[in-house]
Protein backbone atom coordinates (compact mmCIF):
# COMPACT_ATOMS: atom_id res chain seq x y z
CA UNK A 1 0.00 0.00 0.00
CA UNK A 2 1.45 3.67 -1.19
CA UNK A 3 1.87 5.65 1.39
CA UNK A 4 1.22 9.06 0.31
CA UNK A 5 0.82 10.61 4.00
CA UNK A 6 5.17 10.58 3.43
CA UNK A 7 4.66 13.04 0.96
CA UNK A 8 1.73 14.94 0.96
CA UNK A 9 3.16 18.31 3.00
CA UNK A 10 4.57 19.05 -0.49
CA UNK A 11 0.85 20.14 -1.61
CA UNK A 12 -0.79 20.62 1.65
CA UNK A 13 2.01 22.64 2.86
CA UNK A 14 1.03 21.42 6.24
CA UNK A 15 2.56 18.54 8.86
CA UNK A 16 -0.48 18.75 10.84
CA UNK A 17 -3.63 17.79 9.88
CA UNK A 18 -6.31 20.71 9.00
CA UNK A 19 -9.43 18.16 11.14
CA UNK A 20 -7.39 17.45 14.11
CA UNK A 21 -9.69 19.89 16.42
CA UNK A 22 -12.73 18.67 14.72
CA UNK A 23 -11.89 15.12 15.25
CA UNK A 24 -11.13 16.19 19.20
CA UNK A 25 -14.15 18.00 19.57
CA UNK A 26 -16.09 15.19 18.74
CA UNK A 27 -14.20 12.29 19.91
CA UNK A 28 -16.90 11.39 21.79
CA UNK A 29 -19.61 11.61 19.26
CA UNK A 30 -17.94 9.69 17.09
CA UNK A 31 -16.99 6.62 19.74
CA UNK A 32 -20.48 6.69 20.46
CA UNK A 33 -21.75 6.33 16.66
CA UNK A 34 -18.78 3.10 15.87
CA UNK A 35 -17.96 1.74 18.98
CA UNK A 36 -19.57 -1.75 19.34
CA UNK A 37 -21.54 -1.41 16.08
CA UNK A 38 -21.70 -3.03 12.65
CA UNK A 39 -20.16 -1.24 9.19
CA UNK A 40 -20.16 -2.44 6.08
CA UNK A 41 -17.36 -0.50 3.65
CA UNK A 42 -17.25 -0.42 0.37
CA UNK A 43 -14.59 -0.06 -1.96
CA UNK A 44 -12.27 -0.17 1.06
CA UNK A 45 -9.44 -1.07 -0.27
CA UNK A 46 -8.67 2.22 -2.04
CA UNK A 47 -6.50 5.27 -1.31
CA UNK A 48 -9.95 7.29 0.70
CA UNK A 49 -11.65 3.81 1.54
CA UNK A 50 -8.52 2.40 3.20
CA UNK A 51 -7.37 5.60 4.98
CA UNK A 52 -11.51 5.97 6.43
CA UNK A 53 -11.87 2.50 7.24
CA UNK A 54 -8.47 2.55 9.35
CA UNK A 55 -9.81 5.71 11.09
CA UNK A 56 -13.00 3.50 12.19
CA UNK A 57 -10.97 0.19 13.43
CA UNK A 58 -9.89 2.83 15.43
CA UNK A 59 -13.12 4.04 16.87
CA UNK A 60 -13.66 -0.02 18.33
CA UNK A 61 -16.66 -1.46 15.83
CA UNK A 62 -18.25 -5.03 16.81
CA UNK A 63 -17.50 -5.79 13.11
CA UNK A 64 -15.70 -4.21 10.42
CA UNK A 65 -16.59 -5.88 6.68
CA UNK A 66 -14.62 -4.44 4.03
CA UNK A 67 -15.25 -4.96 0.47
CA UNK A 68 -13.50 -4.02 -2.62
CA UNK A 69 -12.87 -5.99 -6.02
CA UNK A 70 -9.05 -5.39 -6.31
CA UNK A 71 -8.16 -8.46 -4.30
CA UNK A 72 -4.31 -7.84 -4.52
CA UNK A 73 -5.26 -4.11 -3.19
CA UNK A 74 -7.54 -6.23 -0.26
CA UNK A 75 -4.56 -7.95 0.93
CA UNK A 76 -2.51 -5.26 1.24
CA UNK A 77 -5.01 -3.37 2.93
CA UNK A 78 -5.30 -6.17 5.77
CA UNK A 79 -1.58 -6.73 6.38
CA UNK A 80 -1.23 -2.75 6.72
CA UNK A 81 -4.17 -3.01 9.22
CA UNK A 82 -2.49 -5.97 10.78
CA UNK A 83 0.87 -4.46 11.10
CA UNK A 84 0.32 -1.14 12.58
CA UNK A 85 1.45 -0.62 16.29
CA UNK A 86 -2.07 -0.18 17.48
CA UNK A 87 -2.92 -3.22 15.36
CA UNK A 88 -6.41 -4.12 14.50
CA UNK A 89 -8.46 -5.67 17.24
CA UNK A 90 -12.09 -5.23 15.77
CA UNK A 91 -13.80 -8.77 16.86
CA UNK A 92 -15.02 -9.33 13.68
CA UNK A 93 -13.05 -8.08 10.81
CA UNK A 94 -13.62 -9.44 7.32
CA UNK A 95 -12.18 -8.83 3.70
CA UNK A 96 -14.69 -9.86 0.92
CA UNK A 97 -13.15 -9.42 -3.06
CA UNK A 98 -16.83 -8.73 -3.98
CA UNK A 99 -18.77 -6.58 -6.87
CA UNK A 100 -21.06 -4.36 -4.55
CA UNK A 101 -23.26 -3.98 -7.73
CA UNK A 102 -23.32 -7.91 -8.17
CA UNK A 103 -25.05 -11.27 -7.71
CA UNK A 104 -22.64 -12.09 -5.04
CA UNK A 105 -22.96 -9.09 -3.12
CA UNK A 106 -26.97 -9.26 -2.46
CA UNK A 107 -26.21 -12.54 -1.25
CA UNK A 108 -23.58 -11.27 1.18
CA UNK A 109 -26.35 -8.81 2.35
CA UNK A 110 -29.17 -11.53 2.94
CA UNK A 111 -27.29 -13.27 4.84
CA UNK A 112 -25.71 -10.34 7.32
CA UNK A 113 -27.23 -9.18 10.45
CA UNK A 114 -28.20 -5.30 9.91
CA UNK A 115 -25.28 -2.75 9.50
CA UNK A 116 -25.69 0.07 11.82
CA UNK A 117 -23.47 2.17 8.86
CA UNK A 118 -23.01 1.77 5.36
CA UNK A 119 -20.00 3.49 2.90
CA UNK A 120 -19.17 3.21 0.22
CA UNK A 121 -16.17 4.42 -2.26
CA UNK A 122 -16.26 2.52 -5.19
CA UNK A 123 -15.95 4.76 -8.08
CA UNK A 124 -14.97 5.30 -11.26
CA UNK A 125 -12.48 8.65 -10.73
CA UNK A 126 -10.26 9.68 -13.20
CA UNK A 127 -11.36 12.37 -15.71
CA UNK A 128 -8.88 10.31 -18.39
CA UNK A 129 -12.03 7.46 -18.33
CA UNK A 130 -14.80 9.09 -19.72
CA UNK A 131 -13.17 9.50 -23.53
CA UNK A 132 -15.35 7.16 -25.32
CA UNK A 133 -18.83 5.63 -25.06
CA UNK A 134 -18.11 2.71 -23.88
CA UNK A 135 -15.97 3.74 -20.83
CA UNK A 136 -18.51 6.29 -20.29
CA UNK A 137 -21.15 3.47 -20.03
CA UNK A 138 -18.01 2.22 -17.36
CA UNK A 139 -18.11 5.12 -15.91
CA UNK A 140 -21.89 5.45 -15.51
CA UNK A 141 -22.61 1.97 -14.62
CA UNK A 142 -20.28 2.27 -11.52
CA UNK A 143 -21.41 5.30 -10.16
CA UNK A 144 -24.44 4.97 -10.58
CA UNK A 145 -26.34 2.37 -11.82
CA UNK A 146 -25.05 -0.24 -9.02
CA UNK A 147 -25.35 2.46 -6.61
CA UNK A 148 -28.87 2.75 -7.53
CA UNK A 149 -28.95 -1.16 -7.07
CA UNK A 150 -26.80 -1.73 -3.97
CA UNK A 151 -28.91 0.63 -2.33
CA UNK A 152 -32.31 -1.28 -3.05
CA UNK A 153 -30.77 -4.05 -1.60
CA UNK A 154 -29.74 -2.49 1.52
CA UNK A 155 -33.25 -1.57 2.40
CA UNK A 156 -34.52 -5.00 1.07
CA UNK A 157 -32.33 -6.49 4.17
CA UNK A 158 -32.35 -3.79 6.55
CA UNK A 159 -29.03 -2.61 6.24
CA UNK A 160 -30.46 0.71 5.42
CA UNK A 161 -29.92 2.67 9.23
CA UNK A 162 -27.44 5.05 7.72
CA UNK A 163 -25.02 5.13 4.39
CA UNK A 164 -22.09 7.25 3.52
CA UNK A 165 -21.18 7.61 -0.46
CA UNK A 166 -17.76 10.06 -1.29
CA UNK A 167 -18.55 12.62 -3.72
CA UNK A 168 -15.87 14.50 -5.77
CA UNK A 169 -15.72 18.44 -6.04
CA UNK A 170 -15.85 17.75 -9.79
CA UNK A 171 -19.61 16.90 -9.40
CA UNK A 172 -20.17 21.19 -8.60
CA UNK A 173 -20.77 23.07 -11.98
CA UNK A 174 -19.25 19.79 -13.67
CA UNK A 175 -17.22 20.31 -16.49
CA UNK A 176 -15.82 16.38 -16.81
CA UNK A 177 -18.33 13.65 -17.66
CA UNK A 178 -17.10 12.37 -14.55
CA UNK A 179 -18.12 14.91 -12.26
CA UNK A 180 -21.28 14.81 -13.72
CA UNK A 181 -21.69 10.95 -12.85
CA UNK A 182 -20.95 11.88 -9.16
CA UNK A 183 -23.68 14.16 -9.38
CA UNK A 184 -25.58 12.14 -10.67
CA UNK A 185 -24.46 9.79 -7.91
CA UNK A 186 -25.68 11.85 -5.21
CA UNK A 187 -29.19 11.96 -6.75
CA UNK A 188 -29.57 8.43 -6.47
CA UNK A 189 -27.90 8.19 -2.92
CA UNK A 190 -30.06 11.06 -1.68
CA UNK A 191 -33.14 9.79 -3.26
CA UNK A 192 -33.17 5.57 -3.29
CA UNK A 193 -32.23 4.76 0.26
CA UNK A 194 -35.77 5.37 1.70
CA UNK A 195 -36.17 5.70 5.29
CA UNK A 196 -32.89 5.89 6.79
CA UNK A 197 -31.86 7.75 9.39
CA UNK A 198 -29.04 9.37 8.03
CA UNK A 199 -27.75 9.92 4.07
CA UNK A 200 -24.51 11.62 4.05
CA UNK A 201 -21.80 12.78 1.44
CA UNK A 202 -18.63 14.88 0.83
CA UNK A 203 -17.16 16.29 -1.38
CA UNK A 204 -13.30 17.36 -1.23
CA UNK A 205 -9.86 17.99 -2.85
CA UNK A 206 -7.59 16.17 -4.63
CA UNK A 207 -6.23 13.77 -2.12
CA UNK A 208 -2.34 14.15 -2.60
CA UNK A 209 -0.26 11.73 -3.96
CA UNK A 210 -3.14 8.99 -3.81
CA UNK A 211 -3.33 5.77 -6.05
CA UNK A 212 -3.52 6.64 -9.51
CA UNK A 213 -3.35 10.55 -9.07
CA UNK A 214 -1.12 12.96 -10.53
CA UNK A 215 1.17 13.84 -8.08
CA UNK A 216 1.55 9.44 -7.35
CA UNK A 217 2.87 9.56 -11.08
CA UNK A 218 5.52 12.00 -10.15
CA UNK A 219 7.22 9.37 -7.95
CA UNK A 220 6.82 6.90 -10.53
CA UNK A 221 8.15 8.99 -13.65
CA UNK A 222 11.17 9.60 -11.60
CA UNK A 223 11.87 5.77 -10.10
CA UNK A 224 11.42 5.23 -13.91
CA UNK A 225 13.86 8.19 -15.08
CA UNK A 226 11.13 9.81 -16.79
CA UNK A 227 10.12 13.48 -17.32
CA UNK A 228 7.68 14.93 -14.93
CA UNK A 229 4.73 16.44 -16.46
CA UNK A 230 1.52 19.04 -15.09
CA UNK A 231 -0.28 21.41 -17.04
CA UNK A 232 0.36 25.08 -16.89
CA UNK A 233 -1.34 27.44 -14.37
CA UNK A 234 -3.37 24.95 -13.02
CA UNK A 235 -4.47 24.91 -9.28
CA UNK A 236 -5.95 22.32 -7.04
CA UNK A 237 -7.09 22.01 -3.11
CA UNK A 238 -4.99 18.79 -1.29
CA UNK A 239 -5.79 16.78 1.49
CA UNK A 240 -2.94 14.12 2.43
CA UNK A 241 -4.78 10.40 2.50
CA UNK A 242 -5.02 10.41 6.21
CA UNK A 243 -6.93 14.19 6.51
CA UNK A 244 -9.38 12.06 3.19
CA UNK A 245 -10.28 9.46 5.92
CA UNK A 246 -10.83 11.78 8.75
CA UNK A 247 -13.13 13.97 6.32
CA UNK A 248 -15.29 10.87 5.76
CA UNK A 249 -15.34 9.44 9.13
CA UNK A 250 -16.50 13.59 10.18
CA UNK A 251 -19.16 13.51 7.30
CA UNK A 252 -20.29 9.74 7.57
CA UNK A 253 -20.98 10.07 11.76
CA UNK A 254 -21.09 14.02 12.90
CA UNK A 255 -23.28 16.03 10.19
CA UNK A 256 -26.71 16.45 9.27
CA UNK A 257 -28.44 13.65 7.15
CA UNK A 258 -29.31 15.23 3.01
CA UNK A 259 -25.86 17.08 4.24
CA UNK A 260 -22.46 16.80 2.02
CA UNK A 261 -19.61 17.73 3.85
CA UNK A 262 -16.79 20.35 1.79
CA UNK A 263 -13.73 21.33 4.08
CA UNK A 264 -13.55 24.91 4.58
CA UNK A 265 -10.38 25.74 2.64
CA UNK A 266 -9.06 29.13 1.61
CA UNK A 267 -8.38 29.66 -1.83
CA UNK A 268 -6.08 32.50 -1.67
CA UNK A 269 -3.91 30.43 0.44
CA UNK A 270 -4.87 26.55 -0.39
CA UNK A 271 -5.58 26.48 -4.21
CA UNK A 272 -2.10 25.18 -4.88
CA UNK A 273 -0.78 25.10 -8.17
CA UNK A 274 0.41 21.52 -9.60
CA UNK A 275 3.60 22.12 -11.74
CA UNK A 276 4.45 23.72 -7.76
CA UNK A 277 4.13 20.48 -6.24
CA UNK A 278 6.05 18.98 -9.25
CA UNK A 279 8.86 21.44 -8.40
CA UNK A 280 9.01 20.91 -4.59
CA UNK A 281 9.20 17.29 -5.03
CA UNK A 282 12.25 17.31 -7.40
CA UNK A 283 13.93 20.21 -4.80
CA UNK A 284 13.50 17.46 -2.02
CA UNK A 285 15.29 14.70 -4.01
CA UNK A 286 18.02 17.39 -4.96
CA UNK A 287 17.58 17.80 -8.08
CA UNK A 288 16.77 21.07 -10.03
CA UNK A 289 13.36 21.12 -12.31
CA UNK A 290 13.80 22.84 -15.79
CA UNK A 291 11.03 23.51 -17.58
CA UNK A 292 9.96 21.97 -20.92
CA UNK A 293 7.22 22.64 -23.89
CA UNK A 294 7.83 19.73 -25.98
CA UNK A 295 7.42 16.69 -24.81
CA UNK A 296 10.40 15.20 -27.43
CA UNK A 297 12.52 17.09 -25.89
CA UNK A 298 11.80 16.51 -22.15
CA UNK A 299 11.66 12.64 -22.83
CA UNK A 300 14.96 12.82 -24.84
CA UNK A 301 17.18 15.23 -22.16
CA UNK A 302 16.29 12.68 -18.99
CA UNK A 303 19.90 11.41 -18.76
CA UNK A 304 21.71 14.42 -19.63
CA UNK A 305 19.94 16.96 -17.41
CA UNK A 306 19.91 14.38 -14.63
CA UNK A 307 23.92 14.25 -15.22
CA UNK A 308 23.70 18.49 -14.65
CA UNK A 309 22.43 17.38 -11.61
CA UNK A 310 18.75 19.16 -13.17
CA UNK A 311 15.49 17.39 -14.38
CA UNK A 312 12.71 17.65 -17.16
CA UNK A 313 9.27 19.29 -15.96
CA UNK A 314 7.19 19.24 -18.99
CA UNK A 315 4.20 22.26 -18.64
CA UNK A 316 1.44 20.93 -20.90
CA UNK A 317 -1.85 23.39 -22.08
CA UNK A 318 -4.80 22.64 -20.27
CA UNK A 319 -6.62 21.69 -22.81
CA UNK A 320 -7.94 18.17 -22.40
CA UNK A 321 -11.81 17.53 -22.27
CA UNK A 322 -13.06 18.09 -19.07
CA UNK A 323 -10.63 19.51 -17.28
CA UNK A 324 -10.87 23.16 -15.07
CA UNK A 325 -8.33 25.08 -13.82
CA UNK A 326 -9.42 25.73 -10.34
CA UNK A 327 -11.60 23.85 -8.08
CA UNK A 328 -14.90 24.33 -6.47
CA UNK A 329 -17.66 22.72 -3.67
CA UNK A 330 -20.24 24.62 -4.29
CA UNK A 331 -22.46 24.26 -7.33
CA UNK A 332 -25.01 27.16 -8.70
CA UNK A 333 -28.24 27.30 -6.66
CA UNK A 334 -26.57 25.23 -3.89
CA UNK A 335 -26.01 26.72 -0.77
CA UNK A 336 -23.48 26.96 1.89
CA UNK A 337 -24.15 26.37 5.55
CA UNK A 338 -22.18 26.28 9.23
CA UNK A 339 -22.03 22.61 10.87
CA UNK A 340 -21.85 23.61 14.59
CA UNK A 341 -19.13 21.96 16.08
CA UNK A 342 -17.06 21.19 13.00
CA UNK A 343 -14.98 23.96 12.04
CA UNK A 344 -12.57 22.69 9.04
CA UNK A 345 -16.13 21.49 7.42
CA UNK A 346 -18.92 22.72 6.10
CA UNK A 347 -22.18 21.53 4.94
CA UNK A 348 -23.87 22.15 1.00
CA UNK A 349 -27.83 20.88 1.91
CA UNK A 350 -28.79 18.31 -0.77
CA UNK A 351 -30.43 20.09 -3.60
CA UNK A 352 -33.03 17.62 -5.71
CA UNK A 353 -32.69 16.76 -9.01
CA UNK A 354 -36.66 17.30 -10.89
CA UNK A 355 -39.32 14.73 -9.75
CA UNK A 356 -39.12 11.59 -11.85
CA UNK A 357 -35.58 12.79 -13.56
CA UNK A 358 -33.63 10.38 -11.85
CA UNK A 359 -35.45 7.19 -12.86
CA UNK A 360 -36.11 7.79 -16.51
CA UNK A 361 -32.14 8.63 -16.69
CA UNK A 362 -31.51 5.15 -15.00
CA UNK A 363 -34.06 3.42 -17.04
CA UNK A 364 -32.02 4.91 -19.88
CA UNK A 365 -28.95 4.35 -19.23
CA UNK A 366 -29.63 0.80 -18.15
CA UNK A 367 -31.06 -0.11 -21.82
CA UNK A 368 -28.23 1.34 -23.43
CA UNK A 369 -25.92 -1.01 -21.43
CA UNK A 370 -28.60 -3.89 -22.73
CA UNK A 371 -28.22 -2.72 -26.21
CA UNK A 372 -26.33 -4.47 -29.11
CA UNK A 373 -24.29 -1.64 -29.85
CA UNK A 374 -23.73 1.24 -27.66
CA UNK A 375 -25.44 4.37 -28.14
CA UNK A 376 -22.76 7.39 -29.54
CA UNK A 377 -21.03 9.48 -26.65
CA UNK A 378 -22.78 12.81 -27.79
CA UNK A 379 -26.18 10.77 -26.95
CA UNK A 380 -24.86 9.96 -23.50
CA UNK A 381 -23.81 13.67 -22.59
CA UNK A 382 -26.66 14.72 -23.87
CA UNK A 383 -28.64 12.72 -21.55
CA UNK A 384 -26.41 13.71 -18.44
CA UNK A 385 -26.85 17.15 -19.50
CA UNK A 386 -30.54 16.80 -18.95
CA UNK A 387 -29.69 14.89 -15.42
CA UNK A 388 -27.30 17.87 -14.61
CA UNK A 389 -28.53 21.33 -16.18
CA UNK A 390 -25.14 22.68 -14.67
CA UNK A 391 -22.86 20.55 -16.32
CA UNK A 392 -20.59 22.89 -18.60
CA UNK A 393 -18.76 19.99 -21.07
CA UNK A 394 -16.92 21.00 -24.02
CA UNK A 395 -15.48 18.42 -26.05
CA UNK A 396 -11.94 19.35 -27.18
CA UNK A 397 -11.40 16.30 -29.11
CA UNK A 398 -8.30 15.79 -26.66
CA UNK A 399 -8.19 13.84 -23.78
CA UNK A 400 -5.50 13.05 -21.02
CA UNK A 401 -4.44 9.86 -22.63
CA UNK A 402 -2.71 12.28 -24.96
CA UNK A 403 -0.10 13.83 -22.62
CA UNK A 404 2.35 12.16 -21.12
Amino acid sequence: MFDGDTWADLATNRRESYFAADLARNDAVLRDAVAGRRFLVIGAAGSIGSSTLARLADYGPASLHAVDQDENALAELVRHLRSRPQRLSVPDFRALPLDYGGPIMRQWLASQPAYDGVLNFSAMKHVRSEKDAYSLLRILETNVIKLARFLSWLREYGHDRAFFSVSTDKAANPTSLMGASKRIMEHAMFSHIGNARAVRSARFANVAFSNGSLLQAFLVRLERQQPLAAPRETKRYFVSPRESGEICLLAALAIPSATIAVPALDPEKDLIELSGVAERLLLRRGLQPVHYDDEAAAVANVQAELARGRYPLLLTPLDTSGEKPYEEFVGAGESLVDLGNLSALRGVPYLPAAEGALDAFIAEIEAAMQAAEAPSKADLVAAMARMVPQMRHVETGKSLDNRV
